[in-house]
């Protein structure tokens, strides 16, 4: 999730846990303590890949943070024995294991078992959600306001757990939803990823992909489910194939899954991660090898420019999201003819 979430959850915690003893210095240690292990975004492991696929690696690997609770809570203890070492330990221990497990519900997933394991990613959550942060932060300015309302914040971290667990539920509604649409087109064995759009848990974005071929979905809660709109796209795979024996496209496709767009352009192949943002404006493209009479020659990855915003995208997306739209194509970001697919 995003920075101000985890300060939102870190400050919440603390204060439900040490707010009667320490005020309101207890939300800013959580906040403090909730991004610690997003620091991780400074280190440099060379390339681009290695970069997007190590963030949220060994930081928030779960056999890091939990001995590193026990030693950051005696630092802390020592600092202000005020509060016993068992709650400090308390208080670290829930803020940095919840930090990561927040983490893997979004698509960007977390490395929780690091070493042992990949990614986690349970899909059901966009980075950055309003109403899961909003009753965080409402209980901690609560609590700052009129220190200590410990109630405040526990309210807070329950309305924003229930909600998390909300969006589980809504994912499982909207695969349930698509699987006849899909098993019709042929895709029934296609690889799914079933995930929110930007910023809700009303309208979800469902992907499926096979070897040649992907069909993206935008369905909600508000719109009519009988009636989905099927919008397909090319993966390129004799693109895919030519640098599948690549280290870094293997690395790339072990994150992802395998949900990769491969694009040749020039002498330039690039791949990109399309679970994340939507088709024409997904963020993370990289250029991996470039072609010449000789073949295909490996190159140290590099980020391509991110897309450029489309200003039509939030007043699209919430006509949609609310049913007045039925159909919004992605691949060009527009509305189609009334009675028209994409």
């Amino acid at each position: 999730m995003d920075s101000i979430t985890q300060a939102a959850l870190g400050a919440s915690i603390a204060g439900a846990v040490a707010g009667k003893t320490l005020g309101r210095s207890a939300l800013l240690t959580g906040a403090l303590i909730g991004t610690l292990p997003d620091l991780d975004v400074v280190i440099d492991y060379g390339t681009a890949v290695a970069n997007f696929t190590q963030h949220r690696g060994f930081s928030h690997s779960l056999f890091v943070l939990v001995p590193l609770s026990f030693l950051l809570a005696w630092g802390l203890w020592r600092w202000k024995p005020l509060l016993s070492y068992q709650r400090w330990l308390t208080l670290v221990g829930l803020i940095l294991v919840t930090h990561p497990l927040l983490d893997a519900f979004t698509t960007y997933g977390t490395q929780l078992f690091w070493p042992f394991w990949g990614p986690v990613g349970l899909n059901n959550i966009f980075i950055i959600d309003p109403l899961y942060t909003l009753p965080l932060l409402a209980g901690c300015m609560a609590f700052l306001l009129r220190p200590p309302a410990v109630k405040a914040v526990a309210a807070g971290l329950l309305v924003s757990s229930l909600y998390l667990g909300w969006t589980l539920v809504a994912q499982q509604i909207i695969s349930q939803r698509v699987q006849p649409v899909l098993a019709e087109a042929g895709m029934d064995q296609a690889s799914l990823l079933v995930q929110p759009m930007p910023f809700n848990s009303v309208l979800w974005r469902v992907t499926a992909i096979t070897e040649d071929a992907r069909v993206e979905i935008v369905t909600g809660f508000l719109d009519d489910r009988d009636h989905l709109n099927l919008e397909y796209f090319s993966r390129n795979p004799d693109i895919a194939r030519s640098v599948a024996t690549l280290p870094e496209a293997q690395r790339l496709k072990w994150f992802t899954k395998g949900f990769l767009h491969y694009e040749q352009v020039g002498n330039q192949i690039t791949a990109t991660d399309i679970r994340l943002g939507i088709p024409g404006m997904h963020p993370f493209t990289f250029l991996l090898a470039e072609t010449s009479d000789t073949g295909i020659t490996p190159i140290p990855s590099s980020q391509m420019p991110r897309p450029s915003i489309n200003s039509d995208a939030l007043p699209l997306l919430w006509s949609r999201l609310t049913g007045e739209t039925p159909v919004l194509c992605l691949a060009t970001l527009s509305i189609p003819e009334l009675g028209k697919a994409c």
